[in-house]
C-alpha cells in the first residue's frame, strides 16, 4: 500500500472536499503539504480586484500540513512565488512511497520534480490543459514539455481535451489514467430547503417575476471570460420575460455597467457582487440558463459547470471550455457557440431560450444524468488505478 504525498500549491474551495471524501471513503494513505496559505488566509486576489478568504471549510476530515513559503514575494500567480526549502525534508521524514503533484507552474514544483527522481520515488501528475483556442505547441516548447511529462509514471486526465493534450506530448496512453474534476455534490444539492429559500428571497429582492427566466453568469469579470460579450448578446436578442444576472467582478465591470445603462429601461439586468462558496447555490438556483463563455485557453475546465449542473440548470458554454466535450453536448446536455463568434453566441442563446420557454424537462433530465458520474467516487478510482499502476510500471 503507498503513502501518498500530494503536493499542492495551496488549499482550494474544489479540492479540499475530495481529500476529505477520500479519508472517510477509502483506505489511501495520504498527506496533503500545501505550499502556501492563500485560500485559508485572507488575499488579494488581483483579477477581483479585493481580498477575500473562502467561507467554507477547507482544512478539516484530512491529513495536512502547510510548508513555510520563504519567498520574498509570496504569491500563487508567480513562478517564484512558491519557495518550500523545507518540501523535500518534510516529505521524505513523512515516509511518502509515490507523489502526486498538481501542476508544475512554480519553481518549487521543478525541483520537487528533480529531487523525487534522484531518490527513485515514482510521481504522478495532475494538471487540466488543453489545446483549445490556441495552437498546439511546437518545436522546442513541446520537446521541453514531452521531456517533463516522461518524468511522471502516471497522469490522471480529467476529460477528453486534456486527454488530447498529454497524448500530443507523447505521453503514452497506458500512462493516462480517467479522474474527472468533480465538485462537492452534496453542497450543491437542489433539495436542499436553505439553498431554495435563500433563492426565492434573493428573486424577490430583484423584483424577479415568478414566470421571468433567468440567464446567470457567474465569475471573474475579465476579457477571458467574455462577459461583455453575452450582455451584448442578449441586449440584441432582448427576449421577453427574461432577466439577465450577473455575479462577481473584475475589471469589465465599469464598461459593462455603461452598457447597461444605454439600455432600454424595460430590460430586465441585475450585477450582483462577488458571491463565496456558501452563497453559490442559491444563485445557481436562480438560473434556468447558465452561461460560460470563455475564450483562448483560459478556461481549463470550467467548475461552475459542473455546480450548475448538479443543481440542475442546463448550460451554455464556447467550444473553448474544457468540460465541453464531456458535459455540454449541443442540443442534448446544452449548448454550444464558436468562441470567437459572436453571432454564434447570439444565436446558441436564442435558441436555449426557445427550447427552456417550450419544455426544459427533457434536457433538465439530461443533464442530471450525465452529471451524475461526474462525482469525488469516479475521480478517486482513477487516482487509485494510477496508483496500483506503479507497480507495473517504470519512468523511461
Amino acid at each position: 500500500m503507498h503513502r501518498l504525498a500530494i503536493v499542492l500549491s495551496h488549499p482550494t474551495q474544489y479540492y479540499s472536499p475530495w481529500f476529505r471524501w477520500l479519508r472517510a471513503n477509502t483506505a489511501l494513505t495520504f498527506r496533503v503539504f500545501y505550499l502556501d496559505d492563500t485560500g485559508i488566509a485572507p488575499t488579494h486576489d488581483e483579477k477581483f480586484k479585493k481580498t477575500f478568504a473562502w467561507d467554507v471549510d477547507l482544512t478539516s476530515g484530512y491529513d495536512w500540513e502547510l510548508i513555510e513559503n520563504t519567498a520574498r514575494r509570496p504569491s500563487t500567480l508567480r513562478f517564484f512565488g512558491l519557495k518550500n526549502p523545507t518540501l523535500h525534508a518534510r516529505i521524505d521524514d513523512w515516509g511518502a512511497t509515490a507523489i502526486l503533484l498538481f501542476g508544475y507552474n512554480y519553481a518549487t514544483h521543478l525541483k520537487l520534480i528533480a529531487w523525487a527522481r534522484r531518490k527513485k520515488i515514482p510521481l504522478l501528475f495532475r494538471g487540466d490543459s488543453h489545446l483549445l483556442g490556441r495552437p498546439a505547441p511546437r518545436g522546442l516548447k513541446k520537446t521541453l514539455l514531452t521531456f517533463l511529462y516522461r518524468q511522471f509514471a502516471a497522469i490522471t486526465c480529467v476529460g477528453a481535451a486534456n486527454r488530447d493534450y498529454f497524448l500530443h506530448h507523447g505521453v503514452p496512453p497506458t500512462r493516462l489514467f480517467f479522474a474527472p474534476h468533480a465538485v462537492n455534490a452534496a453542497h450543491f444539492d437542489p433539495a436542499s430547503p436553505a439553498h431554495r429559500n435563500i433563492s426565492l428571497a434573493l428573486r424577490v429582492e430583484l423584483g424577479l417575476a415568478a414566470h421571468t427566466r433567468v440567464i446567470l453568469f457567474a465569475g471573474k469579470l475579465i476579457p477571458q471570460k467574455q462577459p461583455r460579450a453575452l450582455l451584448e448578446a442578449f441586449l440584441a436578442l432582448n427576449p421577453p420575460d427574461t432577466a439577465l444576472v450577473f455575479v462577481g467582478d473584475g475589471p469589465e465591470k465599469p464598461d459593462m455597467l455603461a452598457l447597461a445603462a444605454q439600455a432600454s429601461p424595460d430590460i430586465q439586468l441585475h450585477f450582483l457582487p462577488f458571491a463565496n462558496q456558501s452563497e453559490m447555490p442559491s444563485r445557481y438556483l436562480l438560473a434556468d440558463l447558465f452561461v460560460l463563455p470563455s475564450r483562448g485557453a483560459y478556461e481549463t475546465w470550467g467548475l461552475a459547470i459542473n455546480e450548475a449542473m448538479h443543481l440542475g440548470v442546463p448550460c451554455l458554454v464556447s467550444d473553448h471550455v474544457g468540460c465541453q466535450r464531456d458535459l455540454v453536448t449541443d442540443g442534448e446536455t446544452g449548448w454550444v457557440f464558436h468562441a470567437n463568434s459572436s453571432d454564434s453566441l447570439r444565436e446558441k442563446l436564442s435558441t436555449a431560450l426557445a427550447v427552456l420557454a417550450r419544455d426544459p424537462a427533457p434536457i433538465r433530465t439530461a443533464v442530471a444524468t450525465r452529471i451524475a458520474s461526474y462525482t469525488y467516487a469516479q475521480s478517486s478510482a482513477g487516482l487509485q488505478a494510477a496508483l496500483h499502476s506503479l507497480s507495473a510500471s517504470s519512468v523511461s
